[in-house]
């Protein structure tokens, strides 16, 4: 089992990872009944987007000895009616300015091939942008 979710009433949920232990909760968001005190599950699926491309750069980066602490994203989740669903997630990496060119190919490529980003339904529109600035 990797993970588990408990509903604890008032549209909130406690999610365990169960290896680990840690816990986080989500709330329906205001425009949906909801307090919007954190996460949707929603937000949860766009964020795990940028996570995952961090994650995976992080990998290649420590092969090719480029460092990307400090490396951040920006995520900004559309929702669609009828039926509700998210139907664009835009993420906006700011990485650092110092990686060379070659390297900066080779980590965009590998963001743009992350799991998660593969896992998402093809009708959610993606739009990426990787700003080296930092």
């Amino acid at each position: 089992m990797t993970s588990k979710v408990i509903y604890s009433g008032e549209l909130r949920t406690e999610c365990e990872h169960v290896r680990s232990g840690n816990t986080f909760i989500t709330d329906a968001p205001l425009d949906n009944n909801g307090k919007g005190e954190a996460f949707s599950p929603t937000d949860t699926v766009a964020t795990a987007l940028a996570s995952c491309m961090l994650t995976v750069m992080g990998i290649k980066a420590n092969g090719l000895e480029v460092d990307l602490t400090d490396s951040s994203a920006e995520i900004t989740k559309h929702m669609a009616s009828d039926p509700r669903r998210i139907s664009k997630i835009e993420v906006k990496l700011s990485l650092p300015a110092h990686v060379s060119g070659k390297n900066r190919k080779i980590l965009e490529n590998t963001a743009r091939t992350c799991p998660v980003l593969y896992s998402l339904h093809a009708d959610i529109k993606k739009e990426i942008d990787f700003h080296w600035v930092l």
